[in-house]
């Protein structure tokens, strides 16, 4: 035998074209996304009417929004004595879906842009 082959270390045929054959992958790097936009608060407003008793109206901002029992008590009480309560301030669409929810209960309640 020859020192030429003693020298090379003896690989399976499989490796060899396994190694001759890989190539490096780099990954392209995204474009960042960009930030969503924060939309505009709306508030939700109570209105006080003659028709709909207290309880009713209690029940329907506990059943309706994400107030607990108490908040819904002053916000009653807040739109029987000044005319109208501040439920809570959302987005619009949100605004909107609680308006017309309400309207289902037979209450007024209206939303127009949070300043």
């Amino acid at each position: 035998m020859s020192d030429e082959n003693e020298d090379t270390p003896k690989t399976p045929p499989e490796s060899q074209d396994a190694q001759s054959t890989s190539t490096a992958v780099v990954p392209k790097k995204k474009p960042a996304l960009p930030r969503p936009k924060t939309l505009p608060p709306f508030k939700v407003l109570l209105h006080n009417d003659e028709v709909n008793d207290f309880e009713h109206v209690i029940r329907s901002i506990v059943k309706l929004t994400p107030l607990p029992l108490e908040e819904a008590l002053e916000k009653t009480w807040e739109a029987h004595t000044s005319g109208v309560a501040l439920l809570l301030v959302t987005h619009r669409e949100r605004a909107e879906l609680y308006c017309e929810q309400f309207a289902t209960f037979r209450l007024t309640v209206t939303c127009e842009p949070d300043a």
